[in-house]
């Protein structure tokens, strides 16, 4: 029976938007499937990994009849990249099987009945709809995800915390060395909602997530968050934990503040984290009146120095951080100067965006 004829990148491209969440290897086969229902106008492309679901639909580019199936993911994708432009797919369901037909080539995939596909439960307890560009949550995402954990067994670390707060939407994150937060003033005022996401969804939602000045609205229920955007509907449990309290990690009484190039400074340290420890990523930031070095080494006896010319006029410091958590704020943050603020050699550097209070990096510092 056919079901479905349309151009490739009508199935391509919201079939690409859901397969980064499905993963192969599952106790549930299913799970490797996608979901492809046809209903009326719509065509919507489904995966799920029971933590969260991504929904593409697509409105235009195919024909058919109303179906609903499910077939695994990943070989239909593959099958479909190597597919040239523009071409024509049918897609015909004979006896669980799915032929897909593209000019002389011909696709048999397994299928497995779209009532076993185990869509989330939506949790209708709405507590805030929150509403804002595209591009600016993209950009709130990008200065703090990169500080959180990775497989830490301080589960609740392993993500990215959310809060609405009069009218401001606050996102932190950290993993007990370094702390990033990023907050952003929206038009309307909200109660205090708190949630922490898990990290898989920010990565996901980070990616699908365009430049652009559409909106995105965030529906945050009891249990869960939805993201609706463009054709993407994205529901995400929360992670069951009590986030620390990040306002505690925030230096009070920096008082050695220096104003840096940010391209400068990154490409100066890049330079020398070459000959940095591989496990221990030690450097050693030494400043004084108008000068900053930077000093690595490794268990060789090789060693790196780089000396930049700055506008520093505080007491001497030497103090030592873990080089990649440096890098890791100098690349993402695109902007042209950063702000350092530093105490002794036993507190830990504050990072700020010049005259801007929405932006805060927190490093610890480390013995070298």
């Amino acid at each position: 029976m056919q079901l479905l004829q349309a151009e490739r990148d009508a199935l391509l491209k919201p079939l690409a938007t859901v397969t980064g969440i499905v993963e192969r290897r599952n106790t549930l086969p299913i799970l490797a499937n996608v979901l492809i229902r046809k209903e009326g106008g719509a065509l919507t492309f489904t995966g799920t990994d029971l933590e969260i679901q991504i929904a593409s639909s697509q409105v235009e580019g195919f024909s058919g009849n109303d179906f609903a199936i499910t077939v695994a993911a990943k070989k239909f994708s593959d099958i479909l990249r190597a597919i040239p432009d523009k071409t024509v797919i049918t897609l015909d369901e004979d006896d669980s099987r799915l032929t897909i037909k593209a000019g002389k080539s011909r696709f048999n995939l397994q299928t497995l009945p779209a009532a076993d596909f185990p869509t989330l439960a939506v949790d209708t307890n709405l507590r805030a709809t929150v509403r804002l560009p595209q591009g600016q949550l993209k950009a709130l995402l990008g200065r703090a995800q990169f500080a959180m954990a990775h497989q830490d067994i301080r589960y609740y670390l392993n993500g990215l915390f959310m809060v609405t707060e009069g009218n401001l939407l606050k996102l932190v994150a950290t993993d007990g060395h370094r702390l990033a937060f990023a907050s952003a003033e929206l038009a309307t005022s909200f109660d205090k909602n708190e949630v922490i996401l898990p990290r898989k969804t920010i990565l996901e939602l980070y990616k699908l997530l365009a430049d652009v000045d559409d909106e995105v609205a965030i529906d945050i229920a009891g249990n869960q968050v939805k993201f609706s955007f463009g054709n993407i509907v994205i529901h995400s449990k929360v992670v069951d934990g009590k986030f620390p309290d990040y306002n505690r990690v925030i230096p009070q009484n920096n008082d050695k503040l220096l104003t840096i190039d940010r391209a400068q400074l990154l490409a100066a340290m890049q330079r020398a984290a070459i000959l940095s420890n591989e496990k221990f990523r030690g450097v050693r930031i030494v400043l004084t009146s108008g000068s900053l070095k930077i000093l690595c080494n490794n268990n060789e006896q090789e060693e790196a120095q780089e000396e930049l010319e700055v506008s520093y006029s505080g007491e001497p410091l030497d103090i030592g951080f873990n080089i990649q958590y440096l890098l890791d704020v100098l690349t993402n943050m695109q902007v042209e100067a950063l702000q350092f603020t530093f105490g002794d050699v036993n507190s830990s550097v504050l990072v700020t965006l010049p005259d801007n209070a929405h932006f805060k990096y927190i490093v610890m510092p480390m013995r070298i």
